[in-house]
């Protein structure tokens, strides 16, 4: 089998956008070049390879004025190649031929196979340039962990990732793009995060949830009857605190957990961002690291036991009703991302599972609403449909 059957497509704004030293590639026509290694032992100085990054080498590298190179230099190359790119000439030679397959590199499966169309076209399921996925299927592949960190220079999945997060000296910029382009552990296992005697506090399986919170709040429903004035008051302020949740996890979705555009540019805050949510990202199939643990949200729910009494100051069991009824939520919320993550679920769940996963596949910078599109709607977050395929 060719390389052209095995190696990715990739569009050309994704290949521009690699034209730093951390990840540079060049193209031959419709081949790409991974040449980030090659920068400092380049013979003519690393500058000449970044100011070509992301761009065409044809005509330099047989420009004698600047230096004919030798078939050694080729050689480099070839050992570089990372892909194929689906130029606008290439495509459109490939709308016109009977045979498209050997002109538009693909991956051999079955699935693209079939998308070549009668007029020799490849229908392309779009690449998102923000997470370089495509549909939710991608975000289950598994990474090969070695080309990874060769291509990518971000973290080396096979090592404890904090440390690497805390010493990598990665820009805020480098650190968002690469943090927010999927990759898949092998085996769907977990990656490690510690590498040591607390790697197990950073992993949390989903029933947990119901068994750490559901009796404090049954307790704490039950205890606040007696403060209400009826039992229908206190279900109103229930559902209230339950309804309120929603906005809560709205709130912390979009302005904690993607603080990303006001993330201040130091290794303390990107650390704590990948501690808090950019694993979630970087790793989002990962069953353990799918909920919260709940030493974490028990720091972040202690906050939100002191506003509820704060808020509802005239009646102290209105407030635990109240707060109750908000925890239930977030048990709801928990429960409700790790299955629209691993599970099949009944019809209305199917579309919330779809929205979920072009948040990730997708857009992260829109849809937080995991149990409900409601505030998403209201805030005008809301996700576009994904485009179909196109031409």
């Amino acid at each position: 089998m060719s390389p052209s059957r095995t190696l990715p497509t990739f569009l050309q704004a994704e290949v521009a956008a690699h034209n730093s030293a951390k990840s540079c590639y060049v193209t031959m026509g419709n081949r790409v070049f991974d040449v980030t290694g090659f920068i400092d032992s380049h013979p003519g100085g690393g500058e000449l390879v970044l100011e070509y990054g992301g761009k065409d080498i044809t005509e330099i590298l047989k420009d004698e004025a600047s230096h004919t190179h030798s078939e050694a230099a080729y050689e480099v190359l070839d050992d570089s190649l990372v892909g194929f790119m689906a130029t606008r000439k290439v495509i459109d030679t490939a709308v016109k031929n009977t045979h498209a397959d050997p002109i538009v590199p693909l991956p051999p499966t079955q699935e693209r196979l079939d998308e070549l169309k009668e007029n020799g076209a490849t229908s392309k399921i779009p690449v998102y340039a923000t997470t370089g996925l495509s549909s939710a299927e991608d975000l289950s592949k598994e990474t090969d962990l070695i080309d990874d960190y060769k291509t990518y220079k971000f973290l080396d999945l096979n090592k404890p990732l904090l440390m690497q997060v805390w010493f990598g000296g990665f820009s805020k910029d480098f650190y968002l793009e690469q943090v927010h382009r999927p990759r898949h552990y092998k085996g769907g296992e977990s990656a490690p995060l510690f590498g040591n005697f607390l790697e197990p506090l950073s992993k949390t399986p989903w029933w947990v949830i119901p068994v750490v919170w559901l009796p404090p709040v049954s307790y704490g429903t039950y205890i606040a009857r007696a403060g209400c004035s009826s039992l229908g008051e206190e279900v109103a302020y229930w559902f209230l605190g339950l309804f309120l949740w929603t906005l809560v996890e709205y709130i912390l979705h979009r302005f904690l957990f993607h603080l990303d555009g006001f993330l201040p540019n130091n290794r303390v805050a990107i650390t704590l961002h990948f501690l808090l949510h950019g694993i979630h990202h970087y790793l989002p199939m990962d069953k353990l690291r799918l909920v919260m643990p709940p030493t974490l949200f028990l720091a972040l729910a202690t906050p939100f036991w002191k506003l509820a009494h704060f808020v509802f100051y005239w009646n102290w069991s209105v407030a635990t009703a109240v707060f109750c009824g908000g925890i239930f939520g977030y048990i709801c919320y928990d429960l409700t991302h790790y299955f629209l993550h691993h599970r099949t679920l009944p019809s209305y769940w199917r579309e919330l599972k779809k929205y979920h996963l072009q948040h990730h596949f997708m857009d992260y910078e829109n849809g937080f609403g995991v149990t409900s599109r409601f505030w998403d709607v209201i805030f005008g977050t809301q996700l576009a449909p994904p485009p179909t395929k196109t031409l």
